[in-house]
């Protein structure tokens, strides 16, 4: 899937993410002020959270509830220098937990990630409407071979 959007289609764009991943994972990729953790709130919203979303950038995640009991998890790898740094809070944990696991900065532990995801890059247009391309991990490698 690959689509231009502006803020005000956020909610339709979480919504259709939601509804067609294959996977609970989610990894964000974009320079930085692209919109990752904006979109993740509406993602987040979407998956009826009430709580106050913020980027986890010195917690590097952060554990929200839904209405539904239901557990996400927000992961901002930013600021980490080592892979290490990822597996000293037990990250295969939650990436094997079946709650969503909603990650920015997913390239700081590229050997860590689950071959079971979904991939969310995003880039800035011209105009200043957004580009989204959403595809599988697997159908990327599929891809390179």
């Amino acid at each position: 899937m690959i689509l231009n959007y502006t803020l005000e289609q956020l909610p339709r764009i979480a919504q259709q993410i939601i509804a067609e991943s294959p996977h609970e994972v989610l990894l964000f990729y974009g320079e930085m002020g692209v919109g990752k953790t904006t979109l993740i709130k509406e993602i987040v919203k979407q998956l009826e959270v009430d709580d106050v979303v913020t980027s986890p950038t010195f917690s590097l995640v952060n554990e929200y509830k839904s209405r539904k009991g239901e557990i996400i998890y927000h992961f901002d790898f930013y600021r980490i220098d080592h892979e290490e740094e990822a597996m000293d809070i037990g990250i295969d944990e939650y990436f094997y937990s079946n709650s969503w696991c909603l990650v920015e900065w997913p390239e700081k532990v590229k050997n860590l990630l689950p071959l079971n995801a979904v991939e969310i890059h995003l880039s800035i247009n011209d105009d200043e409407t957004r580009c989204i391309k959403v595809m599988n991990t697997a159908q990327r490698i599929e891809n390179r071979e």
